[in-house]
């Protein structure tokens, strides 16, 4: 298991431990975590047979990224990382349940997917989120990953015109390459929703997107979350080093 203990400079981030989750309590405690954002939060209909986790089939092919409170031994923040040789393992992407990612093929290898982002309520101030992407630039660093993928999600609570709207920003200055582009499996109708509201960018795609990610194409309608979901990858070449200074990630 990689070590990721990572230090910060004294701050308000410096009570914060990010690493690998090492023990199934650990992951276990990361799914307590996920089930209490995106059921109990969130509502999402989620499907598993563990109650109080959110548990799929993806997650024993994964590693959980876990950020923990050393003053309580809570764990307040995750992401889970399917590494190419895992997704090759389980027959795919997590992502390629939402999307056809066959324009991708040639970068498979070197593609990490995460996912099932979550910060518990009371941490959503800033400084878990930069213990994350800290831990997942490490991750990538060590290993020689070139690319970071994954889905991110808008929330469908007003049938979807603010996830039309978002994306119709996005559309504007951050979409991939055509010979990057992927094709949502359930597409959500931009067309056809109010799609010129004025709306407020969600805090982690604004963020993917400040570090230099990409959007590679239209959302997609998850049911299951009732959240339109959009494609994002980020080549590590692109990593913004402002923003990579700011998290104190290091290329």
């Amino acid at each position: 298991m990689l070590d990721l203990q990572l230090k910060s400079t004294p701050s308000a981030t410096s009570r914060f431990f990010v690493g690998l989750a090492r023990t199934e309590e650990e992951v276990q405690a990361a799914q307590a975590l996920r089930y209490k954002v995106f059921a109990e939060e969130m509502g999402a209909r989620l499907q598993t047979r563990h109650a109080g986790l959110d548990v799929d089939i993806f997650d024993p092919y994964c590693e959980h990224l876990v950020v923990r409170d050393e003053s309580t031994g809570e764990v307040v923040g995750t992401y889970r990382i399917l590494s190419p040789a895992q997704s090759r393992r389980i027959g795919g992407y997590y992502s390629e349940t939402e999307f056809d990612l066959t324009r991708l093929q040639h970068i498979r290898a070197e593609m990490v997917e995460v996912g099932r982002s979550c910060i518990h309520p009371d941490y959503r101030t800033g400084g878990v989120i930069g213990r994350l992407w800290a831990g997942l630039s490490q991750y990538m660093i060590r290993h020689g990953y070139r690319y970071l993928a994954g889905c991110a999600s808008i929330s469908m609570a007003d049938g979807g015109h603010a996830a039309a709207s978002v994306f119709k920003r996005i559309e504007a200055k951050h979409l991939g390459p055509v010979e990057w582009k992927v094709f949502p499996r359930n597409p959500l109708p931009i067309d056809a929703l109010n799609n010129r509201q004025e709306v407020e960018m969600p805090a982690l795609i604004r963020g993917y997107l400040q570090v230099g990610a990409l959007v590679c194409g239209a959302p997609a309608w998850d049911p299951d979350f009732n959240t339109a979901d959009i494609f994002v990858l980020l080549p590590m070449s692109r990593l913004n080093a402002r923003y990579a200074r700011h998290f104190g990630i290091g290329r």
